[in-house]
């Protein structure tokens, strides 16, 4: 549900940030959302999360594989109900743990490869120490989830400390334990709160609180349709679900479905400490896919917005400049230029040669008035490109 206001910055609205005064927080239209792009449908998942519920308790006992069974199911049940939809082309889309192609942007694909690029990307980011990360090369055989030895178990234990001490989701952000609150009925303990949220630097954990809000006002439930006595108290992310692990690793999935012919954008948010880019990297080298188009910037409004680089079978993998581990979130009109661009099948790094392109009388297009340097370079992009295209047809 919360990707309806702004979860992961896809949805069509988001919370005015202002002091709160005891009424319904206020929303306005997110210029950014990827509702303009294409339809979506929010779903939540698993059963418990969000204002999903089941009838039967046992219901709410699933895991990886029985959770995507339902989600398949879901999504049967609901072309089935409107196939005016089964004509369009069909994209699945995930933040975190989570047809014609999927979006994932800084997936979880195993504890055991996103844990163990947590210390060296630490160490790059500058939160552990020379010293310390030495340490940990030297005693924990490259293995930084399954502790082996003491000396291992103590750098590790540094390690971890250091690394509680930022934000994982941003490490650029400020902590905030507070970010789904107990209602406050006091009014000076609600100014207080409020003080509290107002002096982080940035504005991400004002909005949780706000949706914390929203969600479990009677009003939104009712304009929900919302069933009473169905869903308790609306929790961002809820915790302590009975939920089963059943999938140890997904990356065997990645592999398959690439192989098998489906686009794929995977996108990081280079400050994620939850799930760091270097992981995403590395799962995505062992395919051992030749690359089609090599490592390069790609850019809004004539600043780098982030990293990206074409595989063949047509992977394409981005960082998003300053991102977190909801980098589109984060970072809303970066991820939406971004998502068009791929849905557009255009590539990530080309648009800011886009003003120079005209479409002539004939149906060609053409560069006016543009320099020859970048002439050549909207060339060998649409070069690259159309070389991707055919290395997936090929496949």
């Amino acid at each position: 549900m919360e990707g309806v206001e702004e979860e992961a910055g896809s949805g069509p609205m988001k919370y005015v940030l202002e002091p709160y005064n005891g009424s319904l927080p206020r929303l306005v239209y997110n210029q950014y959302s990827w509702t303009q792009m294409a339809s979506i449908l929010f779903l939540d998942t698993p059963v418990g999360s969000g204002f999903s519920y089941a009838h039967d308790p046992k219901g709410y006992n699933v895991g990886d594989r029985s959770s995507s069974l339902q989600v398949v199911t879901f999504l049967k049940k609901w072309f089935n109900d409107h196939p005016r939809y089964l004509s369009n082309h069909f994209y699945v889309g995930g933040s975190s743990y989570a047809g014609k192609g999927y979006i994932v942007g800084n997936p979880l694909t195993g504890s055991k490869i996103d844990g163990n690029f947590k210390v060296p990307y630490s160490h790059g980011v500058g939160i552990i120490s020379d010293q310390l990360y030495e340490a940990a090369v030297a005693n924990c055989n490259g293995d930084y989830v399954s502790t082996t030895n003491e000396l291992c178990a103590k750098a590790l234990n540094a390690i971890d400390n250091l690394m509680s001490e930022v934000d994982d989701g941003n490490i650029l952000d400020d902590k905030c334990v507070l970010a789904t609150p107990k209602p406050i009925n006091d009014v000076s303990g609600s100014r207080s709160l409020l003080e509290d949220y107002i002096r982080l630097r940035e504005p991400t954990s004002y909005r949780y609180y706000l949706s914390f809000l929203w969600m479990n006002n009677n009003m939104t439930r009712e304009a929900l349709k919302i069933k009473k006595g169905t869903v308790g108290e609306w929790i961002r992310c809820k915790q302590g679900l009975p939920y089963v692990k059943d999938v140890a690793s997904s990356i065997k999935y990645h592999f398959d479905l690439t192989t098998r012919g489906y686009r794929a954008l995977v996108f990081s948010g280079d400050h994620d400490l939850v799930v760091p880019f270097l992981s995403t990297q590395a799962w995505i080298r062992s395919f051992n896919f030749s690359i089609v188009d090599e490592w390069r910037a790609w850019h809004v409004d004539g600043q780098a917005a982030g990293f990206t680089i074409l595989y063949a079978n047509n992977l394409t993998f981005a960082t998003v400049k300053g991102g977190g581990h909801t980098s589109i979130e984060t970072n809303p009109k970066q991820g939406f230029a971004m998502g068009k661009r791929w849905l557009d099948n255009k590539p990530l790094p080309d648009p800011s040669l886009l003003p120079f392109l005209a479409q002539s009388e004939s149906g060609h297009r053409e560069l006016r008035g543009a320099r020859p340097d970048l002439v050549l370079e909207r060339r060998r992009l649409e070069q690259r490109h159309r070389r991707g295209k055919d290395i997936l047809a090929d496949n």
